[in-house]
């Protein structure tokens, strides 16, 4: 028949195949089914083990003045440990059961199955010897009575890892003081009682455990007064005495003692000295633990490596919130398990919230309650039962706390962004500058900086947390939704105007909200704002309305990034108190007639818009007098053209420029403007050079004259061959280069000669270095570098002919966290070390991209 063939292969040479791949791969993977069901039975026989131990640890402890063997103790930690990790390996288990084929002799993925099958052999074998391992004739000894008193807890989910995280910190014997610091309702409170009752089940040879709840208002009396009544030396007599006197008699008696003392719930740095409690040191062997809201108060009180408590991951939060709900309210109804899970999810891990609305929740027994539940929590979460009354209050605390009502008002200005939004650091601070909250009359760095240092403030109080996004340029923080619910509540007067503060973020809004007492609006929608401060339409859809600013004569920030605007907004002219805009990514924005008249602009933005930098614009910059910031496009063949930098106060404002998007020009003259943050060279496909030229008030290029240049981004560029301008950027935190096909040499050791003569070494700042596409690349540096913040290297794409990386074995200061990330194991496998010490040193920290 027509288009048939046959291929004959020998049954022999078959049976040969499949027995050698049996032999390498069969006993991980045909038999995966078997083993895993082996591993079942195995851990569900360890685990049975590990209660009868507890047990009898657990009744030997309460009967008398016993405590468990430190081998006992090591044994349950690793089942505990074992237990998490065999619970990881089974959430994958159907997955790799079915890439199982051919009667499980193969597999859709062997390099995955072998693995993985492996694992559960060696998973296997582990527990087998933890289980051989459990056979205790005794399992406590004899103990000194500890002189604590195990407080009342409510039963914990979830904190199991970080107990026996600060409890191994806590008794290593140079560790003499633990702080603890997390936001108000993470379990801060709840985790120090539990290593309390530790030790008063088991001392470890302590003489005397204190527990003082401080609370905020603490004074040295009160405290001084909780340690005398343990230590009983208390009573009216002694009462009255000085803190002088007192501090004596409470340090004459711990001094020769062993002690812990539980410090619950600080505000401010205790003074221990003050209260009389000797430092506890390696020498003295006691140890002081203590609870706060503030990263802060951990520093003063000489912890410079706290512990964070997070918020409880999605699988453990839901165990604790079920727990608080009940199963029989959840089974009442197929529906109501999952609304209240996302009931659950709105609380976003924090216990506190768990506890009080999952107590809530536990009386709704039908679906529409829960339905109701998950409306409420979504659009006016203070109306849910318990929220206003237990929840908000103690998280208030933390904002009470703040220094200053410019930080509070800061902090509060955050509610307005969205649930679970980022929240770029620099807009968030330049916000806070238009409405007033920083004063940028000495100038935007300075504001700048004192924004930064209030970010810093709020994070530190953990009521802001830091988001950090790999690769992104901005730097962005977060608010907790249950925090944000706070925050909301604070600016409503604690509820009582609920209308003073409207927040819609993300509501898709398409008309004016209807708002009891919200007075009318004309036609002209902001002839009714003229107090209006701050006014942000980044990526708003403006078509088909007219932008009439006259009347918001008090505006001081407007963003109109990403709009399709073709001209300026009518009346911009007359908004004499603006002193920042930004118009950035204005794609049909050509002309800027009419922006001389902001006499009060200190910044201006106009990266990525259609406008570009040419002498008719320069003249206008030079009209405002207040300018500090500008970002700008500029134009090589402008570059080439003309002398734009004549004037030496807008050259050091332009801090952002790109330049791109030119086919004809080959040599780039950059100007060395020393006020330059970031520079975006893009599609300039012709450039074969960048020269760098003087400036009238910058004449020296012996040095370098880039000094505060951080990030180059540097893409589509085919006829570079080389980026040895980059010397003159000593601080150089970023760099990007892809997609640029000639580009032979990150720095050209002959291009380099003459610079080198002043012993400029560069990248000592550098941070993240990114290289792909760049098929040509040979080398980054001829030598090895000594890279002293270095974090991140990223290699992907065709990089084939760079085979060695500027390394050798001191590179690096902090070379536990460093990433450096290769485009697949044969190139991993080619790269040349300096030797075998820099090889040993870095490759352990090499990942690659290749998918099996």
């Amino acid at each position: 028949m027509g288009g048939c063939f046959s291929v004959s292969v020998s049954c022999d040479q078959v049976v040969n195949q499949v027995s050698q791949c049996l032999c390498l791969k069969g006993s991980y993977i045909h038999n995966l089914p078997q083993n895993l069901a082996t591993l079942h039975k195995a851990m569900r026989a360890l685990k049975a083990k590990r209660d009868d131990v507890q047990v009898r640890v657990d009744r030997e402890e309460f009967a008398g003045h016993r405590r468990r063997l430190d081998q006992v103790q090591v044994w349950l930690t690793s089942i505990l440990t074992m237990e998490n990790q065999y619970d990881e390996l089974l959430r994958t288990s159907d997955l790799e059961l079915q890439r199982l084929c051919l009667c499980r002799f193969f597999s859709k993925n062997v390099e995955k199955s072998y693995l993985y099958g492996k694992r559960v052999m060696v998973m296997l074998r582990e527990v087998e010897s933890l289980s051989s391992q459990g056979e205790f004739d005794v399992v406590t000894d004899a103990a000194p009575i500890a002189e604590g008193e195990e407080l009342p807890i409510q039963p914990t989910i979830g904190q199991e890892t970080m107990l026996e995280m600060v409890w191994s910190r806590l008794m290593e014997d140079e560790v003499g003081m633990v702080g603890l610091y997390g936001m108000g309702g993470v379990g801060k409170t709840t985790l120090l009682t539990q290593i309390n009752n530790r030790f008063s089940k088991r001392d470890g040879g302590f003489n005397v455990v204190i527990w003082v709840v401080v609370s905020q208002n603490a004074t040295v009396h009160k405290i001084q007064g909780s340690i005398g009544e343990k230590l009983g030396v208390g009573g009216k007599e002694w009462d009255e005495k000085s803190e002088m006197k007192r501090a004596q008699d409470i340090h004459n008696v711990l001094r020769k003692k062993k002690f812990v003392l539980f410090l619950d719930d600080i505000w401010e740095k205790v003074n221990l000295s003050k209260i009389g409690v000797p430092y506890p040191s390696r020498e003295t062997r006691s140890k002081v633990v203590f609870t706060t809201r503030s990263r802060d108060v951990c520093g003063r009180m000489g912890v410079d490596d706290p512990i964070e408590v997070h918020c409880l991951d999605t699988d453990k939060a839901w165990d604790l919130f079920k727990r608080k709900v009940g199963e029989h309210t959840l089974g009442r109804h197929p529906d109501i398990p999952e609304l209240a899970r996302k009931v659950a999810g709105k609380c976003r891990g924090l216990p506190l919230a768990l506890n009080v609305i999952g107590e809530t929740m536990a009386s709704k027994r039908s679906v529409q309650e829960g339905r109701r539940a998950v409306d409420v929590l979504t659009s006016s979460a203070t109306e849910f039962s318990g929220v206003e009354d237990e929840i908000l209050p103690i998280l208030k605390y933390s904002y009470d706390n703040l220094d200053g009502e410019m930080t509070k008002s800061c902090f509060l200005y955050c509610s307005l962004f969205p649930e679970d939004g980022y929240i770029d650091k620099e807009r968030l601070i330049e916000y806070w500058i238009g409405e007033g909250f920083i004063d940028e009359k000495e100038g935007r760095e300075r504001a700048m900086s004192q924004g930064y240092e209030i970010l810093g403030t709020l994070v530190r109080a953990c009521l802001l947390l830091v988001e950090e996004i790999r690769y992104a340029a901005e730097e962005y923080v977060k608010l907790h939704d249950v925090v944000r619910e706070m925050a909301m509540w604070i600016a409503s007067d604690l509820g009582k105007n609920k209308e003073r503060c409207i927040v819609q973020a993300r509501a898709g809004i398409r008309e004016i909200p209807k708002v009891k007492n919200w007075k009318d609006i004309s036609d002209v929608f902001f002839q009714s704002m003229p107090k209006l401060l701050v006014l942000d339409l980044s990526d708003c859809i403006l078509s088909g309305f007219r932008m009439d600013m006259c009347n918001l004569v008090s505006l001081r920030y407007l963003n109109l990034l990403g709009t399709k605007i073709s001209e300026l907004p009518f009346g911009l002219e007359q908004l004499k108190m603006l002193i920042h805009l930004n118009l950035e990514s204005t794609k049909c924005l050509e002309s800027l007639d009419g922006i001389s008249g902001l006499s009060s602009l200190r910044t201006l933005k106009l990266l990525y818009s259609k406008v570009r930098l040419d002498m008719s614009l320069m003249e206008a910059l030079k009209l405002l007098e207040h300018i500090e910031y500008i970002s700008v496009n500029i134009s090589t063949s402008t570059l080439v053209g003309e002398k734009l930098f004549d004037d030496p106060r807008i050259g050091r404002s332009i801090q952002q420029v790109r330049i791109g998007e030119e086919e004809s020009v080959q040599v780039m003259v950059l100007p060395a403007l020393d006020g330059l943050h970031d520079i975006f060279i893009h599609s300039c496909r012709m450039l074969e050079e960048i020269k760098i030229e003087k400036t009238p008030w910058n004449k020296s290029l012996t040095s370098p004259c880039f000094s505060i240049l951080t990030r180059v981004i540097i893409a589509f560029c085919d006829g570079l061959k080389d980026l040895t301008w980059l010397l003159f950027a000593s601080n150089l935190t970023q760099l990007y280069v892809h997609t640029s096909g000639r580009l032979e040499e990150i720095i050209s050791k002959e291009k380099a000669e003459s610079v080198l003569e002043n012993n400029i070494i560069p990248f000592k700042k550098l941070q993240e270095l990114a290289l792909a596409d760049l098929p040509e690349l040979k080398s980054i540096y001829w030598n090895a570098l000594p890279f002293q913040r270095l974090r991140h290297i990223q290699i992907s794409g065709s990089c084939l002919k760079l085979r060695k990386l500027p390394l050798n074995s001191k590179s690096v200061l902090n070379v536990e966290k460093l990433v450096i990330e290769c485009p697949d194991k044969e190139w991993l496998e080619r790269v040349e070390w300096e030797d075998e010490a820099t090889r040993l040193r870095f490759l352990p920290l090499c990942t690659t991209h290749m998918i099996f």
